[in-house]
């Protein structure tokens, strides 16, 4: 049973879908007038995973997530560069999936509709809405007149009416009714991109293009909206507002937000400058770095971001590589399925299993999902290290599978391990012949990465304990170049890739 701490009710919720066995889910996407900062890969990559995992759960997910491609600051950045609106966006949402495709979204199936395709059907929602009485024109503009939803308005947020009109920077103008009514349509300035409506030439204000784009992929009621928790006033308290006014409906039954990030304890803003676009993170590090970053943490809760926390995931993720390429090594060894040491790891295994959901089913712990990867995998590396002899090659592909699921398809997080000891087996054999030294498994190594690794390390130490230093040096620095790195201990040489 999945369950969800909504916004809207402050409450953790179990999950019941409109329609069984299927998640309607709309999630608000970049205004794209520049690169995507660290900030912004929060709710992607969090969302993505909540859609993995409903789709682990296997339900058929119907997932939505908007570009914002006309608003003041795409003008704005139009008109300095010289260019027009279109030529921003179509630059920016490129980017945007340049850079989202290394943090591993998953792209297909995705509905990514633009503000700009809809430009219809908003007009058509503020029409129901003056029609009915909750929105009013004045000069040009429309404005969602707040007091005639105001039993309501405020239940996602909190926000009092009250307070807002008492905390308003400016007093009440002639052109709207009350400082908190908001704008549905914007009359259109001079040299401005527009549309026409029967109210004349302009464009759509920010929060009605998702109750238009919503309505249209997923309907009236829908079951999940998600975003940042910056998003939740006013975008998403005047998103339920309009949208409840001209369709009726439930909107939608259940609101995620996921925290901010900080910065050295400080929420991460453009206005302090202190953020960091996510390509420029790409450079350092791999997608899956950042992405394992991310949901090392509940989603809910706030992050510190900085090098030493990317440099923790990337020593995480090389612990979780290391273990499965052992376990790759292992399990196509000739090993037989019987004896009580794979009876026990097999136990540890079906727990693994039933923990993993518990922990994605208590609102996407991906935190707590994570530990029990991690609690499986010191078991498996104690059975691979002290008991594993003639027994448990089964269950050892049992875990390896259930790992490799668990990180890929579920948290999203790309293990290339086959991959990664193909390429590493072929450069091991050809330093092997580049030091003259007969490889022990000759021609058909196969997955034999792991036991070519201890090979060398074998000859390394024979040549040390010769004195051959010099070959030695060469065996630890070619291994070095081709991604192996060895540690002398006090009582054995230890590797990592």
């Amino acid at each position: 049973m999945i369950k969800i701490h909504n916004t809207l009710t402050k409450k953790l919720e179990e999950f019941i879908p409109i329609e069984p066995g299927k998640v309607k889910m709309y999630v608000c996407g970049p205004t794209v007038y520049n690169y995507i900062h660290i900030g912004n890969a929060r709710p992607a990559i969090f969302f993505d995973t909540v859609r993995r995992y409903f789709e682990y759960r296997d339900y058929k997910v119907i997932y939505v997530q908007n570009f914002t491609d006309v608003d003041d600051k795409m003008i704005e950045k139009a008109n300095a560069e010289g260019v027009t609106v279109k030529d921003i966006a179509d630059k920016y949402i490129g980017a945007y999936l340049e850079d989202t495709k290394k943090i591993n979204l998953k792209e297909e199936g995705m509905i990514r509709p633009k503000a700009t395709d809809h430009i219809k059907e908003m007009i058509k929602s503020i029409k129901i809405l003056v029609n009915k009485g909750y929105a009013y024109e004045s000069n040009g503009d429309v404005y969602f007149d707040v007091e005639k939803y105001k039993e309501h308005y405020g239940e996602l947020s909190g926000q009092k009416i009250k307070a807002l009109k008492a905390g308003a920077r400016v007093e009440t103008s002639d052109i709207k009714k009350s400082s908190v009514d908001f704008a549905l349509w914007k009359t259109a300035k001079e040299g401005e991109l527009s549309w026409e409506s029967p109210w004349g030439k302009g464009r759509p204000g920010w929060h009605i293009e998702c109750s238009a784009m919503s309505k249209k992929y997923l309907g009236a009621s829908f079951d999940i909206h998600g975003g940042g928790q910056d998003l939740i006033f006013p975008h998403h308290e005047n998103e339920i507002a309009q949208s409840k006014c001209s369709y009726g409906g439930d909107y939608a039954r259940y609101w995620i937000h996921n925290g901010y990030i900080n910065i050295k304890g400080e929420k991460m803003s453009k206005s302090k400058g202190n953020f960091f676009l996510l390509r420029e993170i790409l450079e350092d590090y791999e997608g899956k770095v950042v992405r394992f970053f991310m949901l090392s943490s509940h989603y809910r809760k706030p992050i510190d971001f900085s090098d030493k926390e990317l440099e923790m995931a990337k020593s995480a993720i090389k612990r979780i590589e290391n273990s499965m390429l052992a376990m790759l090594e292992k399990m196509d060894t000739k090993i037989s399925d019987e004896g009580s040491d794979g009876l026990e790891l097999k136990t540890v295994l079906e727990s693994s299993k039933r923990r993993f959901v518990e922990a994605m089913d208590d609102d996407f712990n991906t935190a707590q999902a994570i530990g029990v990867l991690f609690e499986l995998i010191k078991e498996v590396n104690k059975f691979m290290e002290q008991k594993l002899n003639n027994s448990g090659g089964k269950v050892l592909k049992d875990v390896y599978t259930f790992i490799k699921t668990t990180l890929i398809e579920v948290l999203g997080v790309e293990i290339v391990v086959e991959k990664q000891i193909k390429n590493l087996t072929i450069e091991l054999t050809e330093l092997l012949k580049q030091i003259e030294i007969e490889n022990p498994l000759g021609e058909n190594t196969g997955n034999s990465t792991v036991e070519l690794i201890e090979f060398l390390i074998e000859k390394r130490k024979m040549a040390k304990k010769e004195r051959n230093f010099a070959l030695s040096d060469e065996i630890r620095d070619k291994m070095a170049e081709i991604g192996v790195k060895i540690k002398d201990g006090r009582e054995k040489t230890t590797w990592t890739i």
